[in-house]
């Protein structure tokens, strides 16, 4: 062929190239140009550009694709007027997204869900929220949402749920709330919203009304009584001051749970005998006076304290013939006369079924018969004076300090061995129910949380649950399985359920052991649309997450329309797919390319070990890959309990039903593998009960994980933090600090060789169940110096810490004592003591209290939570705290020191603070698995190592800063 024919040709394949492309362009255009409504088009990409998407679940919200079409999460129907279609729902919950609320939103009018739930979304609520007339669920939840709710929000007609907790909202609640025609659902606890709670909201149809853990005070309407619908009010952990009960309480007929909670009430407990079905009522820590009422409660309740008040009298025979009674809490107040004998007389207890009596200190003195109750009933008498004659009464068991909940509310969750059967494949498992022949399937997870349920024990009531769920979701019984069950702080009940595919194939939703595409959809929607009817007892649910394992592209498509969403056309559909067909040869192409120069560089495997360093320690176990794997639910997000630099913690249940934490390290960790040797080696020979235990590594294809052992209270921060804050007496502060000053004695005078921790704080002093301190994370801990040796005293080394914690000699001289940690820890008892951060918004906790202290305002610092106090006490708690805190390390005491005069300081607490065992919570932090990313241990804490330049010289800090949190 001549070269003028050959450039022909090569012109014409130009050309035809050419064409096809434009072809492509022009159907692709005019297949995505009449989908969805040009206006919400423009307000869906506005939306985008205010969202940060760091895990790239938003990558197909592209400009040039159609939403309605093509992105994930965007759910539409179509509009038979003008026929395009209109977004119904937007549901982008836990997808790790922060930015803010764009207030394009309002243009989107024919929403009926929006769903922002667990992100660290920031910024207010845009009023144009209110222009959204079809809206019925605005669901914000558990995000960093601040300002006050918008005026505006009052006029949507047809919202039911407002979803609202767990945020930074303020400010009062607007009057125009009272005007919302259809709202069910007030779901605010867990915010700042002040000030008074408008009588004018009475006239709503609220079912449930919300506003636990926030700052609103006044007084309590008594017009609340006028709701005709309302079956929970919670309100716990406000301060409505000297405000009494109003007695029009009780005159609602509907409710089932009271709870007002330290809330700073006065007056009398009113006669709540007049509510037929009440089930749960909580008064506890206010300060009511005079007699318990005599009249007899509802039959169904199960849940009845009273506890921390200063009630009077004797204990009345009403309490008696409760038939679902499980728990009387009367401790802490001024009750005399008789223990009773009588209360579980009349009660039929099924195996797993408990009542637990808390009395302790109050002043009951004598016996009414022989206490001899049944095995499922607890009793707690210590402190009363009754125990002063434990021998005489044979009540000696009974008279032991113990804390309410301990091993309360846990479930029997053992799974049948089915290792004599073929294992299942990836992504599969055996059916727990099915015994007889270990079926393989595919579950599907969803991580949920009782927001307020009406019981305080949760095994007597499982099946009835397992019922209620399986009846709303169509399933037969054996298809659910209860992995995991923790009381959180609240008391809130989260919970981890399992479905599986139906045996047979005769239902259609069955494809070889899993569910179809449309059968996961069903039931992810009978969830986040909150479409679970037909029991008040477990009361509103929290959906935390689903996890798909092995259904990931259903509820993470790359294209889908919302269900109900009209049919495209065959015109729209043939120009989408010949657009879609050139444009997937080209990125095919360029992907192979891609992984063939990425499979050249990588050849790592999880199933082959590769450390680095070997790795033969004694006493401490060498977990395989997959042994984790399983043990977290293949690391997904309802078993994540925490996070930093490092990377990420879950809670694990190993193969004999030891439940652990896994820290996992992330690839380009910022911690790094020396960290990961290091406490691997010295926690191996380190064992004290002050001190976190390592259970085991593992280190193989690539993967670094820690395995300790599990921490149900989590960590002192959590404790402290404003969002969980649960009242503290001084004992159970000093406690804490006595015990976390043990374990770091252990480290410095007991370790062989001692040990400089460098990283004292809040965030790695973990408690146990019983509030037992113990010291965690020795990543960057260095070996001291000894006694002979030339550096007199001290380590030379780069600074290690986090701010605010960090000693400041050490921080300019480079200098590392024991003394470094004794300053770290001084900084942790002016949090307990103060409820302070260590630096916060500019102020430092060492100058704060030092000038209270020296202007004769202490008191004004000491943290409002920590309840009556012996200033003697504190006052020597706040010296040996500023002592250990100066700058110079030669003015500060030694841990040995610290410890002794943290005993002297014990021992001076009078008689009604000496309970230095465990605080005084009535929730219940027992349980198998925590499935909720809010759980104690849940921290959303993220550790950074920051390496900066100071005067020449490279200083590295492992900052651990935790978003800032407004005190109560």
């Amino acid at each position: 062929m001549d070269r003028s024919r050959r450039g022909k040709v090569v012109i014409r394949q130009s050309e035809l190239i050419l064409l096809v492309l434009a072809l492509s362009t022009f159907w692709s255009a005019y297949g995505q140009s009449m989908i969805t409504d040009p206006n919400e088009v423009t307000a869906l990409k506005a939306i985008r550009r205010r969202l940060e998407d760091p895990v790239g679940y938003l990558r197909n919200w592209e400009k040039e694709k159609d939403p309605c079409v093509s992105w994930s999460f965007v759910h539409c129907v179509q509009n038979e007027t003008d026929g395009y279609q209109h977004v119904n729902e937007l549901r982008l919950m836990n997808l790790s997204l922060s930015g803010t609320l764009a207030p394009e939103l309002g243009q989107l009018t024919q929403m009926e869900i929006l769903n922002f739930m667990w992100n660290s979304i920031s910024g207010s609520i845009p009023k144009e929220i209110s222009n959204i007339t079809a809206l019925r669920l605005l669901l914000l939840s558990g995000n960093q949402i601040s300002g006050p709710l918008p005026e505006e929000l009052g006029y949507l007609p047809n919202i039911t749920k407002f979803q609202l907790d767990l945020n930074a909202i303020s400010g009062p609640i607007p009057k125009s709330f009272a005007k919302l025609p259809k709202v069910v659902h007030f779901h605010m606890n867990n915010n700042s919203i002040s000030g008074q709670i408008p009588p004018e909201l009475s006239a709503l149809p609220l079912q449930h009304f919300l506003l636990d853990n926030n700052n609103l005070s006044g007084y309590l309407p008594p017009e609340l009584a006028q709701m005709p619908s309302l079956k929970i009010l919670q309100l716990d952990n406000n301060n409505f001051e000297g405000s009494v009960i109003p007695a029009s309480y009780s005159n609602m007929s509907k409710l089932l749970k009271l709870s007002l909670r330290n809330c700073n009430l006065q007056g009398t407990v009113p006669d709540l005998s007049t509510i037929p079905d009440l089930l749960y009522l909580d008064l506890s820590r206010n300060q009511l006076t005079g007699n318990i009422p005599s009249n007899k409660l509802s039959d169904n309740i199960t849940t009845i304290i009273l506890s921390g008040n200063m009630l009077n009298g004797s204990i009345p025979s009403n309490f008696s013939a409760l038939p679902s009674l499980q728990k009387l809490s009367l401790n802490n107040n001024r009750l005399s006369g008789f223990v009773p004998t009588t209360i579980w007389e009349n009660m039929t207890f099924s195996p797993d079924a408990k009542l637990r009596l808390n009395l302790q200190r109050n002043l009951l003195s004598d016996i009414s018969g022989i206490l001899d109750p049944p095995p499922n009933v607890d009793i707690m008498l210590y402190g009363n004076p009754v125990c002063g004659n434990a021998n005489e009464h044979q009540i000696i068991r009974f008279c032991k300090s113990k804390h309410e909940d301990e091993e309360y509310g846990s479930l029997n969750n053992s799974i049948p061995s089915c290792s004599a059967q073929q294992p299942c494949n990836k992504d599969f498992e055996h059916v727990p129910a099915l015994t007889d022949d270990c079926f393989c399937a595919a579950p599907f997870g969803v991580g949920l949380r009782l927001r307020s349920p009406s019981i305080s024990d949760f095994p007597p009531h499982r099946s009835e649950f397992e019922q209620w769920i399986t009846k709303n979701v169509n399933l037969d019984y054996y298809q659910l399985f209860i992995h995991s069950v923790a009381w959180e702080i609240g008391p809130r009940l989260g919970m981890f359920l399992k479905f599986y595919p139906p045996r047979t194939n005769d239902s259609g939703i069955n494809d070889f052991g899993k569910f179809n595409n449309s059968e996961i959809v069903r039931i992810a929607n009978k969830f986040a649309l909150f479409n679970l009817t037909g029991t008040d007892i477990f009361g509103p649910y929290d959906l935390l997450n689903f996890t798909a394992m092995g259904y990931n592209s259903v509820l993470f498509p790359p294209v889908g329309v919302g269900e109900g969403g009209s049919r495209i056309s065959r015109a729209t559909l043939v120009g989408i797919i010949l657009g879609s067909l050139c444009a997937a040869a080209v990125i095919l192409t360029a992907i192979a390319f891609v992984l063939l120069k990425m499979c050249r560089r990588f050849h790592v495997s999880k199933d082959q070990p590769s450390p680095k360093f070997p790795m033969r320690i004694e006493g401490v176990k060498a977990f395989g890959f997959k042994e984790l794997e399983a043990a977290a639910s293949s690391f997904s997000s309802t078993t994540e309990i925490g996070q930093g630099g490092y990377g990420k913690v879950y809670k694990g249940i190993l193969a004999e039903g030891t439940i652990v934490a896994i820290k996992r390290a992330h690839q380009g960790s910022l911690q790094g593998e020396k960290e990961f040797y290091t406490e691997i080696e010295l926690l191996s020979r380190l064992h004290h009960r002050n001190l976190v235990s390592l259970v085991g590594y593992c280190n193989e294809g690539g993967e670094q994980m820690l395995v300790y052992e599990f921490m149900p209270n989590g960590s002192l921060h959590d404790l402290l933090s404003a969002r969980y804050r649960v009242p503290l007496s001084l004992g159970t502060r000093l406690y804490i600090a006595l015990g976390a000053a043990r374990g770091i004695v252990y480290l410095h005078t007991e370790a062989d060789p001692p040990i400089i921790h460098r990283d004292i704080k809040a965030n790695n002093i973990l408690l146990d169940s019983k509030f037992t301190a113990k010291v965690s994370d020795f990543g960057i801990s260095r070996l001291a110096p000894l006694p002979d040796a030339e550096t007199s005293g001290h380590v030379s080394t780069f600074v290690k810490g986090t701010p605010g914690y960090l000693d400041p000699e050490y921080f300019f001289t480079h200098k590392l004592t024991e003394k470094s940690d004794v300053y770290s820890l001084g900084i942790v008892f002016l949090e307990l003591l103060t409820g302070m951060r260590p630096i916060s918004h500019g102020r430092n906790i060492v100058r704060e209290v030092n000038a209270a202290c020296q202007s004769g305002r202490m008191s004004s610092v000491i943290d409002r939570s920590i309840g009556p106090y012996s200033l003697e006490c504190v006052k020597k708690f706040v010296d040996l705290a500023l002592r250990c805190s100066l700058d110079e390390q030669k003015d500060r005491p030694t841990m040995l020191e610290v410890v002794r005069e943290l005993e002297n300081i014990t021992y001076m607490l009078p008689a009604f603070d000496n309970n230095n065992t465990a605080p005084d919570l009535d929730v219940s932090i027992s349980g198998m698995s925590s499935s909720s990313p809010t759980s104690a241990y849940s921290r959303h804490t993220t550790t950074n190592t920051m390496t900066m330049d100071f005067q020449g010289t490279e200083l590295e800090l492992v900052s651990g800063v935790i978003p800032s949190i407004r005190p109560r």
